[in-house]
């Protein structure tokens, strides 16, 4: 695969990401910390530690340099969001859920350790998130703390990831609805990026206006993200995307792609990036990387 400057750029913030949260979940307890199970952490860290983009927390540190924040800032906020994405793939790959033996090319928390532990892992997770956010020491005003948990609230519960996981679940066999499709997807993928465009604006002080164009961009390449999921899952094999592929077909759940077919997915993505540049437009040449950022969502092979 050719490097972009994208590509070095998506991976320095990985890697700062894997550092951070290698050094936050380690095996010592934190102040007010009685005891961290073993069993426990290697799960977490099983969870946590094992690749994947980071793209979420990318969007965070890059929105917050657009605005003038340092990555001092905006790393922990960066870090709790990886930590309640990663919670949601261990939940959504349980039996009862989404039933994945496979993420990333290694084996789901629950087939790697069980299912109890795999619950705990993920609870953990997602309650450990806000921890890092309102943390006095993270370098953020108690305001803009405060501003962010509500914000994140919102993004993974019943309004947001959540609720779109449990509507995920009620659509096998339902009849193919353009408008719920869209719903859902905007709920289940397109809530926490959102929240990591938000998120940047709001750590680096963005105005209203500022922080809706963001909110926007957010919008739009969550849509972009899951229509190419729902591309790939149709298109790759399941060891280039890491993980099962060609579920949605086989439990009778209605996408984008079924309803419209690969062509017209294509085009649409075309028309999503072109939406995303649009919006970054009034900033220049300091909104590049996050123009970068849309280009990456609609081309990506895995």
């Amino acid at each position: 695969m050719l490097e972009t400057a994208f590509s070095r750029a998506l991976s320095a913030r990985a890697g700062q990401v894997e550092a951070y949260l290698d050094r936050v979940l380690g095996s010592t307890a934190l102040e007010g910390e009685i005891v961290r199970p073993e069993h426990l952490m290697a799960a977490i860290r099983h969870g946590v530690l094992n690749g994947g983009k980071r793209f979420r927390p990318f969007l965070v540190m890059e929105t917050a340099r657009l605005f003038g924040a340092d990555e001092a800032r905006s790393l922990p906020v960066a870090a709790a969001l990886e930590c309640v994405h990663c919670y949601s793939l261990i939940h959504d790959d349980l039996p009862a859920m989404d039933d994945d033996d496979m993420r990333r090319g290694l084996p789901t928390v629950h087939r790697a350790f069980d299912e109890a532990t795999a619950i705990l892992a993920g609870d953990s997770l997602l309650t450990f998130a806000f921890d890092l956010v309102t943390d006095p020491t993270n370098g953020l005003g108690g305001d803009v703390r405060a501003d962010l948990a509500r914000r994140l609230a919102r993004a993974a519960g019943l309004g947001g990831m959540a609720g779109g996981q449990a509507l995920d679940l009620a659509a096998p066999g339902m009849k193919p609805d353009e408008r719920g499709i869209v719903t859902l997807q905007s709920m289940k993928t397109g809530a926490l990026i959102r929240f990591a465009c938000e998120a940047g604006a709001v750590i680096g002080g963005a105005g209203q206006a500022e922080l809706a164009r963001m909110r926007d961009f957010g919008e739009v390449i969550g849509r972009a993200f899951q229509l190419a999921d729902d591309l790939l899952d149709v298109t790759q094999t399941a060891d280039a995307m890491g993980k099962a592929t060609g579920k949605d077909a086989v439990a009778g759940k209605a996408t984008l792609v079924s309803l419209h077919g690969q062509d017209w997915a294509r085009g649409e993505l075309s028309r999503l990036v072109g939406e995303a540049d649009a919006l970054l437009a009034p900033f220049g040449s300091a909104g590049e990387t996050l123009v970068a950022a849309a280009h990456f969502v609609a081309e990506r092979q895995s």
